[in-house]
C-alpha cells in the first residue's frame, strides 16, 4: 500500500508503516499545488496530514482511498468532497488530550501569576515584587468548561487537584436531569471541589472565574463565544481557547479585554500561518493581559508518539482488513426503508442474482451483510434497500435461483 505523508511525522510512525509493508513517501513541506502533483505522481492510496489542508483537487489527483488527520480535529480536510468520492477520512481522537489539557492549565496558572510578564521584567533588569505579588490564586475559584470531550475530561480532574469548583456545559448532557460524572474519572464526593452541570453556555460564563473552550468546530459552535456570552463573564475573569479559533468572535473578545479587564490565553488564531515559521501579527495579541502560544497544544513528544502509533494502527487495519478505525464520514443512518433477509446456500452467483433483480425494479442496495453458517454450507444475507420490492419481484427472486432457501422482507422503522 502506498502512503504519502505531507506533514511532520514521528520516526516511530515511519518505522511502523514500513514494518506494516507500506511504501512510504515522506515530505513534510508538501502543500497546495505541490501536494496535488505529489499525489498524482505517487498514486498514493493513503494521505497522512496534520495541519496541511486537503482539498477536492488533491483527492482527484491520484488514487486516494483514505485521508488520515494525525490529530483530533479534521476541519482542514474537505470531508464533504471526500464523502462524494468514497474516500475515508479518519483521525486520532484522544491521543493528544493530555498534552492540550496541560497547556490549557499552564495558561491558567500563567494568567493568575502573570508568569510571562515576570520573565520579561526580570530580563529587562527590573525588580517589582510588589506588583507581581498581586494574584488571586486558583483554590476555590470556578473553572467553566464549554464542551466535555476528551480534552475537557483531562482538564477537569487537574482543576479538582487544585481545589477548584467546576461548571460544565456540553451537548452530550442536554436534557439529562442526572449526570454521573464519576464515570468520567472525577471525584464527585470531594468537599473541596464542587461539580455542576449548566443548562446553557451563558450560564457557565456567568458562574466562571475562568472559562475554557473545548468544543469541536461545526455549524452550531462557530461563533459560540460571542459578545453576549462574553458579557456574562465577571470583570477580570480569564478566558482560555485551545480548541478552534472559529468558535470565538475575536473582535468581541478584544473588546472584552479592553473594556472589562478580561485576561485571555490563546493557542489558536484566525488565519494562522500554514508553515512552521512565518511573520504573524494579530492585534489582540498586543493587548495587555493577553498571552498566546504558537498552536502547540498537541505538540509534546508523548502526544506525537501516541498519534503516530494510532496512525499506524489505522493504516494497518485498512491494509489488512479493509476496515478504517475512527472514520468520521460514514453515514450514521442510511435512507434504507426495508431489509431483505435472504437465507441461501453458500454458492456463487446467489447474491448477484438478488442484486440484479432489485436493480431491474430500480431499488438501490445501501448496505449488505452476509453471514456464513457453521461448516460454510449456507449463509444469511441482510440487505438494506431504499424501497419495497413488489410481490412479483420477490417471487421472481425466489423462483429464479434454486440456492435461495427463503426470503423475508422487513420494514425499517425510522
Amino acid at each position: 500500500m502506498k502512503v504519502l505523508i505531507a506533514d511532520q511525522f514521528e520516526q516511530s510512525g515511519l518505522d511502523g508503516l514500513e514494518a506494516a509493508g507500506c511504501a512510504v513517501t515522506y515530505d513534510a513541506a508538501l502543500k497546495d499545488d505541490a501536494l496535488v502533483a505529489a499525489l498524482r505522481e505517487s498514486q498514493a492510496e493513503v494521505l497522512i496530514v496534520r495541519s496541511t489542508k486537503v482539498t477536492a483537487a488533491m483527492m482527484d489527483a491520484g488514487d486516494l482511498a483514505l485521508v488520515i488527520r494525525a490529530g483530533a480535529g479534521y476541519n482542514t480536510i474537505d470531508v464533504a468532497a471526500a464523502s462524494e468520492r468514497g474516500i475515508y477520512v479518519s483521525n486520532c481522537p484522544g491521543k493528544n488530550s493530555i498534552a492540550v489539557a496541560e497547556l490549557a492549565f499552564g495558561l491558567i496558572i500563567a494568567l493568575d501569576r502573570r508568569i510571562p510578564d515576570n520573565v520579561v521584567e526580570l530580563r529587562a533588569g527590573r525588580w517589582d515584587k510588589k506588583e507581581f505579588s498581586k494574584a488571586k490564586g486558583l483554590y476555590g475559584r470556578t473553572l467553566g468548561l464549554l464542551g466535555f470531550g476528551n480534552i475537557a475530561q483531562e482538564l477537569a480532574p487537574r482543576a479538582q487537584a487544585f481545589g477548584m469548583d467546576i461548571v460544565i456545559w456540553a451537548r452530550r448532557f442536554e436534557g439529562e436531569a442526572d449526570v454521573d460524572l464519576g464515570g468520567y474519572g472525577l471525584d464527585t464526593a470531594s468537599r473541596a471541589s464542587r461539580i455542576t452541570i449548566a443548562a446553557t453556555p451563558g450560564d457557565v460564563a456567568a458562574q466562571a472565574d475562568i472559562l475554557s473552550v473545548h468544543v469541536a468546530l461545526g455549524p452550531e459552535t462557530r461563533g459560540l463565544v460571542n459578545a453576549a456570552l462574553l458579557a456574562r463573564l465577571r470583570p477580570g475573569a480569564f478566558f482560555i481557547n485551545t480548541s478552534r479559533a472559529e468558535v470565538v468572535d475575536h473582535e468581541a473578545l478584544a473588546e472584552a479585554v479592553r473594556d472589562r479587564g478580561i485576561r485571555i490565553g490563546l493557542d489558536v488564531y484566525p488565519d494562522e500561518p500554514t508553515t512552521p515559521t512565518a511573520e504573524f501579527s494579530l492585534p489582540i495579541l498586543r493587548l495587555p493581559g493577553v498571552y498566546g502560544t504558537h498552536h502547540i497544544g498537541a505538540s509534546t513528544e508523548q502526544a506525537q508518539e501516541a498519534i503516530a502509533a494510532e496512525t499506524v494502527r489505522i493504516v494497518r487495519s485498512f491494509k489488512e482488513t479493509g476496515r478504517v478505525p475512527n472514520v468520521v464520514n460514514l453515514a450514521r443512518r442510511t435512507q434504507a426503508t426495508h431489509m431483505l433477509v435472504v437465507r441461501h446456500r453458500n454458492r456463487p452467483g446467489v447474491l448477484a442474482h438478488v442484486f440484479d433483480n432489485l436493480r431491474g425494479e430500480g431499488i438501490n442496495v445501501l448496505e449488505t451483510e452476509n453471514i456464513i453458517f457453521e461448516d460454510g454450507a449456507a449463509a444469511v444475507a441482510r440487505i438494506n434497500i431504499d424501497g419495497a420490492p413488489s410481490g412479483s419481484l420477490l417471487a421472481g427472486i425466489r423462483a429464479g435461483n434454486e440456492d435461495i432457501i427463503s426470503l423475508q422482507l422487513v420494514a425499517i422503522v425510522p
